[in-house]
């Protein structure tokens, strides 16, 4: 592990105000589960763990782009399953938009429009250029963009350990059923776990 943690990337998958605060989108429409809530402070001492140790932190940040008149351009399928997703819900420069103050500041942030936060974006670019070979994943939800992230790092070459108790899905059969499906392609540890290593390593 010695040398590990300046390759190594922390990345918050879509652990924003408008998913998790109850005054954001979901929260406004009851959608949400306990096990979302609880995640953003238990991850934040690995946060300061990677970052003190010269990794770094990645959000990404699922985005509804604005259309000509101001309506979200939503994809059909989100559309029927989230059909209270409205004009500003999920929008760039605003408050919903960004990761929840519990894991601030970030070092950098990956805006994306599906479930990978590898599609279409400048997530790989951007970890090649800073010389990232490791991921250390966690966010919501376990079996949407968790799992389609996971699974383009591991066609990118890029290593990826699948923090267990710092990912959730909606329901905990959902987010257990996830993880089981990853083991062929990830890593799968705790928080705790990552945290002595990180601190054997540095």
């Amino acid at each position: 592990m010695s040398g590990a943690l300046p390759t190594t990337a922390l990345l918050l998958c879509d652990l924003q105000n408008d998913f998790i605060d109850p005054h954001g989108a979901y929260g406004r429409a009851g959608v949400g589960a306990p096990e979302i809530a609880a995640l953003p402070p238990r991850i934040r001492p690995l946060a300061d763990a990677v970052r003190s140790g010269g990794g770094c932190v990645i959000a990404t940040l699922f985005t509804l782009v604005p259309g000509r008149n101001g309506e979200p351009l939503i994809s059909p399928h989100l559309r029927r399953l989230r059909p209270f997703l409205a004009r500003g819900d999920f929008t760039p420069g605003t408050w919903g938009h960004q990761t929840v103050d519990d894991l601030q500041p970030t070092d950098f942030t990956v805006e994306k429009v599906a479930y990978s936060a590898f599609y279409m974006t400048r997530l790989e670019w951007l970890l090649r250029r800073c010389a990232i070979a490791r991921l250390l994943v966690c966010g919501i939800v376990t079996n949407g963009g968790v799992a389609s992230t996971v699974r383009d790092a591991q066609v990118r070459e890029f290593e990826s350990v699948v923090l267990s108790d710092g990912c959730a899905a909606f329901t905990p059969a959902a987010h257990d059923t996830a993880i089981e499906a990853l083991r062929p392609v990830a890593r799968i540890a705790s928080i705790a776990e990552m945290l002595a290593e990180l601190g054997a390593a540095s």
